[in-house]
């Protein structure tokens, strides 16, 4: 069922992301995230949503070490965040490949940024590739590629260092349905192996209830409600059928308009 978020729970050795009272605001005043409460446990998945313009994608940079709150703080494994860190990995809206280099050579970019690459990190970047469904197509360049298939090996590259946290922004958004559910099961599947943290911004709400343990409500720059999506795992395609499936994406559907018709 919606909560209303008003309280931090006290974070543990098993939490993973801690956000303490965090706010971001630009030096004209602007006010993007106030006072974001919010502990993410290890292994957790959880699912942001929100109007555009609320405040999901700054708060998974904060997160990311990318921008630092104005004000409070934002804690990794209970250190602080002051910049990118190699706990995390990120995938962006847009694939982001490099046009000059195969997508072997992309998915590697993580390690050939750092040292030499090695035998073992080219394995890992095929085995990898081959989960994802794209290792026939290692050598192509990512102009050769379809959206879906850039979108596969965005994934593979992020998964390379198997960070323990992935933060994704809309990163299926521009995708086809088929290409998209099929990218969503993939993503599950892999995270799992590891037990994998993960942020996940959508604006589709059945996309944010079919993957997250948690689906998170953000209006104006606060985390206004959250549900928990207590259903079993792996839930497979057929889940998006059940009438439990529509009584969840109900609920976050109402808590949105609620919140509307309440500043109309």
């Amino acid at each position: 069922m919606v909560q209303q978020i008003g309280w931090l729970p006290m974070m543990t050795d098993t939490t993973f992301f801690a956000f303490d009272e965090a706010s971001y605001a630009y030096e004209n005043g602007n006010t993007i995230l106030s006072a974001i409460d919010w502990l993410i446990p290890e292994g957790a998945f959880h699912c942001l949503v929100g109007r555009s313009g609320c405040g999901k994608t700054t708060l998974l940079k904060l997160a990311a070490g990318l921008m630092h709150p104005t004000q409070g703080q934002v804690r990794v494994k209970g250190q602080l965040v002051k910049g990118p860190s190699q706990k995390v990995g990120f995938v962006f809206q847009t694939p982001e490949l490099l046009e000059w280099l195969p997508v072997i050579d992309n998915v590697l970019l993580p390690i050939s940024l750092h040292r030499s690459v090695q035998a073992e990190d080219r394995d890992n970047a095929l085995e990898l590739l081959e989960s994802v469904g794209i290792v026939d197509l290692a050598k192509r360049y990512p102009r050769q590629l379809s959206g879906g298939q850039q979108s596969r090996a965005a994934l593979a590259r992020a998964l390379l260092r198997w960070p323990p946290a992935l933060l994704m922004d809309e990163p299926f958004a521009a995708l086809d349905a088929i290409t998209r559910e099929e990218l969503q099961d993939d993503l599950l599947r892999l995270v799992s192996l590891r037990k994998t943290t993960v942020l996940f911004i959508t604006h589709d709400i059945t996309e944010a209830v079919y993957l997250g343990d948690q689906v998170v409500v953000m209006e104006q720059g606060r985390i206004s409600r959250v549900e928990t999506i207590d259903l079993k795992a792996p839930r497979g395609k057929n889940f998006r059928y059940e009438s439990s499936f529509s009584v969840h994406c109900q609920s976050i559907r109402e808590a949105m308009s609620l919140k509307i018709s309440e500043e109309v």
